[in-house]
């Protein structure tokens, strides 16, 4: 068994930062989790991704750039050699010692429906900063091929479930796995080991963009005000009557795929209030289309860390819900682990996705080599 030890970057539609872990695997079953390190954006950054994805709607094609679009790629490109950087004078990583790192990029616009996924990131200008091998450009291959393009970590979700069920009963039934970000995604598992994924709908993104436009601020820290406020129900239903929610699964999203307009004529915490309800009613909505309901829930992802989601959720949902932080695992390195883990896949050119993951027709390798 050969043994790689990777790095995976990864910043999220939230737009909170660059997620940084170190992961050393095989590819498929073995895994050994290392440290993991978040690298902010500082406010400049985090408004110059704001507007790349604004103006990304304009495009057309996977290569083509603004000059705004291009500066931005410069900029996190930069940002996530820091983060690495910064990661290894941290933990005392020797950066020598890595074989592999996973760079994801910034996704501006995806829409698989056109065949179209774009994600921001110029391998060769990170290759020269930080001089190790990159696997990039992940989500390509998968569209092409005809599938949605996302999520991709169902695979890693499924080799931590795989790992854990040996010694925690808790893990026998069926699991889902929930992913909030930006956008939620799922990744459900047999207790025959069956996996199957999808986008599920909002997650944490219109909750940031309110909160900015509002407020100033990043994110709901810990859902404080939308706790203070009530739930505009008639919004919300016409937010949840979206036809995506009645389209079959597998299924992806956009960051800016529902237009949440309608909060606008509401009071701050009213606002975030019908926001938060929105993410929870949709994952709420889509577990009712699981041939067999989960037993389990385990978040992981910024949204794991709003108690009044979370609370939401749990109330919703009907069924245990905990978060990867329970399981000893990490809300917050999770998918930055995927990337390390799907680095390593690709470099051994073992499949990232399947049918029953993005819809693809049948099972595709992904991710490009730099050098």
């Amino acid at each position: 068994m050969s043994l790689f030890r990777s790095i995976g970057l990864m910043s999220g539609t939230s737009l909170d930062g660059i997620d940084v872990a170190l992961l050393t695997t095989d590819g498929q079953s073995y895994i050994d989790a290392g440290p993991h390190l978040v690298r902010p954006y500082l406010d400049h950054e985090r408004a110059l991704l704001r507007e790349a994805l604004q103006e990304a709607v304009q495009l057309s094609e996977r290569q083509q750039r603004t000059e705004l679009i291009s500066r931005t790629e410069t900029m996190l490109t930069h940002a996530h050699a820091d983060a690495v950087e910064q990661f290894c004078a941290h933990t005392g990583i020797d950066l020598s010692s890595v074989d592999v790192i996973g760079f994801h990029g910034q996704t501006i616009l995806h829409q698989p429906e056109h065949g179209l996924t774009i994600q921001i990131g110029n391998a060769p200008l990170l290759y020269e900063r930080l001089k190790r091998p990159l696997i990039y450009d992940f989500r390509a291959a998968d569209v092409a091929a005809g599938g949605q393009g996302a999520p991709l970590v169902p695979l890693y979700h499924k080799a931590l479930i795989d790992k854990a069920r040996a010694h925690q009963p808790l893990l026998n039934g069926v699991i889902a796995v929930l992913n909030i970000g930006g956008v939620s995604n799922i990744t459900v598992i047999t207790e025959q080991g069956e996996v199957m994924a999808s986008d599920v709908g909002p997650g944490n993104a219109h909750i940031d963009d309110f909160m900015m436009k509002r407020r100033g601020e990043a994110f709901d820290a810990s859902g404080a005000l939308a706790r203070e406020g009530r739930v505009a129900q008639d919004i919300l239903a016409y937010w949840l009557a979206h036809p995506f929610f009645g389209a079959p699964a597998p299924k992806s999203l956009d960051r800016n795929a529902f237009s949440t307009q309608h909060s606008a004529r509401l009071s701050d915490a009213d606002g975030a209030a019908t926001l938060t309800a929105f993410t929870a009613h949709s994952i709420a909505l889509f577990a009712r289309h699981i041939p067999r309901p989960p037993d389990l829930w385990i978040v992981c992802g910024g949204g794991a860390h709003n108690s009044t989601l979370m609370s939401m959720l749990r109330s919703e949902l009907q069924k245990p819900v905990m978060t990867a932080d329970d399981l000893q695992w990490s809300v917050d390195a999770l998918e930055a682990q995927a990337f390390a883990y799907l680095a390593v896949r690709s470099k051994l050119n073992l499949p990232l996705t399947f049918p029953t993951t993005t819809g693809v027709p049948e099972p595709q390798t992904g991710g490009v080599a730099y050098p």
